[in-house]
């Protein structure tokens, strides 16, 4: 027992060394995705879990984290003061953040895991063991953003300090905002002055701004130095034309990585109607997140009605959500979402960018590459060796030849439910339009075309060379 105990022991050690030792993130040169301080390619897949901090319990994350490991994801995103009353209502070991509710008197007990804080520092560090980020978000918008808010810039500005230099040790991205657009210019010094106190503090680990649907951190904050990629909600419905906005970002100058911090959510009230729109299912959520993609996001972020509140049985539902958390992360989309990163990592990273003229566009602009929710769309790479289509629907479609390397090309068809590829065959290319048809015309099951440069010798489509 004593040597079975040494083996874990030094096993802990080994895996902790390993994750402090993880290369830190950073910008890539062309300044539109992220990267490992090696120049490794890091797409960004992350899980929405904002209600992780405030309602579960050590067990509880512990379980969590390791499924979504297990699931191909790499950062988790979550809030440190909740939006539901984070000042009064106690974590799972009933701490609460602050004495008095005042926003620089922390409520800190002495010895370990005893606080709310030493709980945060629990999860940072059981993340960090698994080579898991954190995509940190230090508040939710309402106790900066509303009037006569929690926080004003003097005591922001104190608060992120104390958050950068208690957990800026570990694999965190700071996250600002919360789901909020600065009401005013007021609203947005609050935003810099965090911004500013973190970097003080932190010079390694990436900022961001998460703002509230349908808009963009770019809006405010896409000159400002501290901001090292734009975050954009797109909303939770059905239709392409929020997450295409992303274009809009992929191109502003000087280039930073966009990032989908907010699509359709899994089993989410579509429209914030139930009774009129129904709940989303997988279907759409792959939609959201390839049409991000491929729209030029440097990632994805999954995210699922119960397991953002963590709802559960004896937690006031918030928006009719369908099963208990624990149910939830278990849900078709969750795993799937991996299948996009293989994709993606399968072929030359850093040379892919968005290609909504490589489809060819039909007299009748609604039908291809289509409007709503049956949205067509495409990613290629510069040098033209590569290209993908996303097929929401199994209906014949051309793409421009004359875009893609002239000569012999592989296709392949992409299942993004399965992760699977199967080859079409070889197809000559002189430049002219080539049509495809999706395995299962007529039918609303997605898939994905992949055509490459026979000359370059690319794997299977969603293989990756470890």
């Amino acid at each position: 027992m004593k040597k079975l105990l040494s083996i874990i022991f030094l096993l802990t050690l080994s895996l902790t060394a390993y994750a402090q030792e993880q290369p830190r993130l950073e910008v890539s040169p062309d300044g539109h995705s992220l990267q490992w301080s090696n120049g490794d390619p890091f797409f960004y897949m992350a899980d929405t879990a904002w209600e992780l901090i405030h309602r579960l319990d050590r067990e509880e994350v512990d379980t969590y984290l390791k499924l979504r490991k297990a699931q191909g994801y790499n950062v988790i995103q979550t809030v440190v003061l909740s939006e539901f009353d984070g000042l009064n209502t106690p974590n799972a070991y009933g701490d609460r953040p602050f004495k008095g509710n005042h926003p620089s008197t922390m409520a800190i007990k002495d010895g370990e895991q005893n606080d709310y804080w030493d709980h945060i520092e629990y999860i940072l560090s059981r993340a960090t063991e698994m080579g898991l980020y954190v995509g940190l978000l230090p508040t939710w918008g309402h106790f900066w953003n509303d009037d006569n808010s929690f926080f004003d810039k003097k005591s922001a500005a104190q608060y992120a300090n104390y958050m950068a230099g208690r957990y800026g040790k570990y694999n965190v991205i700071w996250i600002l905002g919360g789901d909020r657009s600065p009401k005013n210019r007021a609203k947005e010094d609050i935003i810099r002055s965090m911004a500013t106190a973190i970097k003080a503090v932190d010079k390694h680990n990436l900022i961001t701004f998460h703002p509230g649907g349908w808009q963009s951190s770019a809006t405010w904050f896409h000159n400002d130095e501290w901001l090292a990629f734009n975050g954009r909600q797109s909303g939770h419905h059905q239709r392409f034309d929020s997450n295409s906005k992303i274009l809009e970002d992929f191109n502003r100058k000087p280039a930073k990585p966009i990032l989908e911090l907010e699509p359709l959510y899994e089993d989410h009230p579509l429209e914030f109607q139930p009774d009129n729109e129904g709940h989303s299912t997988a279907w759409d959520v792959r939609r959201a997140l390839y049409w991000s993609v491929f729209y030029g996001s440097a990632g994805v972020t999954y995210g699922h009605h119960s397991v953002w509140q963590m709802y559960d049985k004896g937690r006031g539902p918030i928006n009719r959500p369908l099963m208990p958390w624990h149910e939830a992360i278990e849900q078709p989309a969750a795993a799937q979402a991996q299948y996009l990163k293989n994709l993606m990592l399968s072929r030359p990273y850093f040379t892919r960018r968005p290609a909504p003229d490589f489809i060819v566009q039909k007299e009748n602009y609604s039908e291809m590459p289509g409007k709503g929710r049956y949205h067509f769309a495409a990613t290629i790479d510069t040098e033209g060796n590569y290209a993908m289509v996303y097929a929401p629907i199994g209906r014949e479609f051309q793409v421009k030849g004359e875009m893609l390397h002239k000569g012999e090309l592989i296709a392949w068809w992409y299942n993004p439910r399965t992760g699977k590829a199967s080859k079409i065959g070889k197809v000559t290319n002189d430049g002219s339009p080539i049509s495809f048809t999706p395995p299962m015309p007529n039918e609303a099951v997605d898939w994905v075309l992949v055509l490459d440069n026979a000359e370059k010798h690319y794997p299977t489509p969603g293989k990756i060379k470890k």
